[in-house]
Formats: C-alpha cells, structure tokens, sequence
C-alpha cells in the first residue's frame, strides 16, 4: 500500500512563535497561509504542517499521490483503495471518504494508542 508523504500536523499554540522555532531548526516554508493560521514547512525530507486552532490533538498524516515536495507521483493507491483494504483489515475508521466520488478526498482512524491519522488525497 502506498500511503504518500509522511507529515506530522501539530497543534499549536501561537503560529508565528512556532514558525520561528522549527526556522530555527531548519525548517523552511513549503506551503500555507499564516494569516490563515496554518503552515507547512520541510527540512530535507521532514515536513510538519502547523495548524493554530484547527484541531486538539496531533495528527499523523500521510498524502497519497505526493512525495515529500508535494509533487505527484505515479503510480499511486487512491485513497479510496488504502479506505477499502483498511476496512477489510478490521480496521475503525473515524470519517470515510465517498466511494461513489474520485479525487480530492481523505480518511481518518486512530492507531490503537489513540494516535489520530489523517491520509489526505489532495488529487
């Protein structure tokens, strides 16, 4: 299974107090909107998405269709595949995407721990 780009999205408390801290250790801005309180930024082959307000907890998140400078990739599972293989693994998710549709959509479940996990098809 293809999952895409592996990122960490942290909830975070003050958006520009964190920029500068992960610009302190390498980081640079990828993509986003700071006014709109939300940044990606990457180190190598590292990404973290900073999300002010968005959500309580962190998130793993996988994008598939994209590798780590958010470009496409082929070939690729659609997000509709990796929902179907996890469901037939027993898998819980918490929001499915729409089987009837194609493109854009995404998933989520928790690992065992708790953990939450978005994987997010952006194509």
């Amino acid at each position: 299974m293809k999952l895409g780009a592996f990122s960490i999205s942290l909830a975070v408390k003050d958006i520009r107090q964190s920029r500068e801290f992960y610009e302190n250790l390498g980081f640079s801005n990828l993509g986003g909107d700071l006014n709109q309180k939300w940044l990606i930024m990457k180190n190598g082959n590292a990404i973290i998405g900073l999300f002010e307000g968005m959500f309580e907890n962190n998130i793993i998140t996988f994008n598939p269709g994209w590798d780590e400078s958010a470009q496409n990739v082929e070939p690729f599972d659609d997000v509709r595949v990796i929902q179907e293989h996890l469901k037939k693994c027993g898998i819980t998710l918490t929001s499915e995407a729409d089987t009837s549709t194609s493109g854009p959509a995404h998933i989520t479940l928790s690992d065992p721990d708790g953990n939450n996990i978005l994987i997010d098809q952006h194509r």
